[in-house]
């Protein structure tokens, strides 16, 4: 079970019938001015703080979350608005899960952990040059992630499948994005069953996550470093637990259809 209360994630977000909003005063007209620059600069200064915190040993589940949340709050805070909805199913769920979602940018992956670890422990499956990254690898190695190389592939199933297991055996939730790479489009082709066949290895549901967080760019010199678009939404939605059956089959076209169809609203109704 996670050391949290399901109450904590109320104190991070408001939730008005089970979703989230960013507040229309969230943002200053100054700050709407620069919005790359003034979200870097709030953005590096809570890393190094992070960084800081990681490196005395001291970046537990309470710091993690808050670093996450001040990221969200960073991009809102220069125009980027954001909508969360699907939480109760996180809430909903007697088990560890595997959570698996498309992969647009780096913007999921930094604000995930505020979403979900007030609710269930979690950790993800990262690239392994993350883990060595200067000022980030003290954090990303405080969160015991999963780490693979994406250059053997062989290699890198086997390392999720055992550490993967032992870390769901301990009550930690994994996020795994199966896509090859970050994409503004969703192939359900591309979407391979890692996250499945984890899931179904270790007997716990698959939790979908759709995803659309173009929001922040990805860079041309530094792919996690882009420019920041206050006019696109960013949206985080949960989709239903889903239980393994034979050999998941089904569960992987759910998990598929549920975010392909997320997408497309979003894209059909971007306000």
């Amino acid at each position: 079970m996670s050391s949290k209360t399901t109450s904590d994630i109320e104190e991070l977000f408001t939730f008005e019938d089970g979703v989230y909003q960013t507040a229309p005063d969230a943002a200053s007209r100054l700050s709407r001015l620069l919005p790359t620059g003034n979200f870097y600069r709030q953005f590096f200064w809570d890393v190094c703080r992070a960084s800081s915190v990681a490196r005395r040993g001291k970046y537990d589940n309470s710091e993690w979350s808050r670093t996450s949340l001040g990221v969200l709050r960073a991009l809102e805070s220069v125009g980027v608005r954001t909508r969360i909805s699907g939480v109760e199913h996180i809430r909903s769920l007697e088990s560890p899960c595997v959570f698996v979602g498309n992969h647009m940018s780096m913007l999921e992956t930094m604000v995930l952990p505020a979403i979900i670890q007030p609710i269930r422990d979690v950790t993800f499956v990262v690239k392994q040059s993350l883990m060595d990254y200067p000022i980030f690898r003290h954090v990303v190695r405080a969160r015991n992630p999963i780490a693979v190389t994406r250059q053997n592939p062989r290699e890198d199933f086997k390392t999720v499948m055992q550490s993967g297991l032992e870390r769901l055996k301990t009550g930690c939730s994994i996020v795994v994005f199966p896509q090859t790479t970050r994409s503004l489009t969703f192939a359900p082709e591309q979407f391979n069953t890692i996250g499945l066949k984890l899931a179904t290895k270790a007997q716990v549901p698959m939790v979908p996550i759709a995803l659309k967080t173009d929001a922040w760019g990805n860079g041309n010199w530094l792919k996690d470093i882009g420019r920041i678009d206050p006019t696109q939404w960013v949206h985080f939605e949960f989709g239903r637990p889903l239980k393994i059956e034979g050999r998941g089959t089904v569960q992987q076209k759910a998990a598929t259809d549920f975010i392909q169809e997320k997408l497309s609203e979003w894209s059909n109704h971007p306000d």
